[in-house]
């Protein structure tokens, strides 16, 4: 078997990332590591997620965060409760860049993060089985 764990996200301010993970999406820390040159290991990831991808988040230094994926949405966040999911972040004041839509795969809207990196919130259709 072959998984990928970790996935470097860059931010431009660590502490700013940390309260838009985990307070406005719901992320739990998982690791905070100051090491003794000043520099932090931050993993995070979703609630109960513990075998799938977690991103270790990074502050670089520069205005690369928006650009992680060429102005495209860089990531997806799952939910099986998208009117609920919008309502909390909505509330946290997450900048959500269009209304939501009906897709033929699920509902969707399109938000950014504090850096300006653009992120899907999904719902998928799920077949009747």
């Amino acid at each position: 078997m072959l998984t990928i764990r970790l996935a470097t996200y860059l931010v431009r301010d660590l502490d700013e990332a940390m309260r838009f993970f985990l307070d406005a999406l719901g992320f739990e820390l998982r690791e905070d590591v100051t090491h003794e040159d000043g520099g932090r290991w931050v993993v995070i990831g979703p609630p109960g997620f513990g075998t799938g991808l977690h991103l270790v988040v990074a502050a670089p230094g520069t205005d690369l965060p928006a650009a992680q994926a060429g102005g495209d949405v860089a990531f997806i966040l799952g939910t099986d409760d998208f009117a609920g999911r919008h309502r909390i972040m909505d509330a946290h004041g997450v900048r959500f860049l269009e209304e939501p839509r009906h897709e033929p795969y699920g509902t969707v809207a399109v938000f950014a993060d504090p850096a300006g990196v653009r992120w899907d919130l999904l719902e998928p259709i799920t077949p009747n089985t």
